[in-house]
């Protein structure tokens, strides 16, 4: 990947609406060669696509946390299933290494927080937990 395909993904990534008459004029070519690397970054997978992201987190006093979780045995899909239905749970990975889960929670309140926490510890099959509060995120 070239230079000129950097600026142009870098330029992308923090809006995917810019026009590329735009990106053209702050990276210093022309249309065409926007438009050129645009069609090979497509055509060879570099780019899979174009979305809409909303915003997840309408209320900026959410407690949120990832919690790791280590399951005994081949019991994850139950344990998934389970995981599933909870709506404190914004988003859940199946991962490997030494944690089999990760799960993003949201909660309004440490309470609430408590609750959940609790209540995924004592689910059958769940062998260990790691909790990390998140302090702020970052756009990359």
């Amino acid at each position: 990947m070239g230079d000129i395909d950097r600026k142009i993904l870098t330029l992308l990534r923090d809006n995917a609406r810019i026009p590329v008459s735009e990106i053209a004029a702050l990276i210093g070519v022309s249309r065409a060669t926007v438009q050129k690397h645009l069609n090979q970054m497509e055509s060879n997978g570099t780019i899979c696509g174009y979305t809409v992201l909303t915003r997840q987190i309408p209320e900026t006093n959410l407690i949120r946390a990832w919690m790791s979780i280590a399951i005994e045995g081949n019991k994850a899909p139950k344990i998934i299933q389970q995981l599933q239905g909870e709506p404190a749970i914004a988003t859940l990975h199946k991962t490997n290494g030494r944690w089999d889960i990760l799960v993003e929670i949201h909660t309004r309140s440490l309470e609430e927080f408590d609750k959940i926490l609790g209540g995924i510890r004592r689910i059958p099959g769940v062998a260990n937990t790691e909790t990390s509060i998140l302090l702020s995120t970052r756009k990359m």
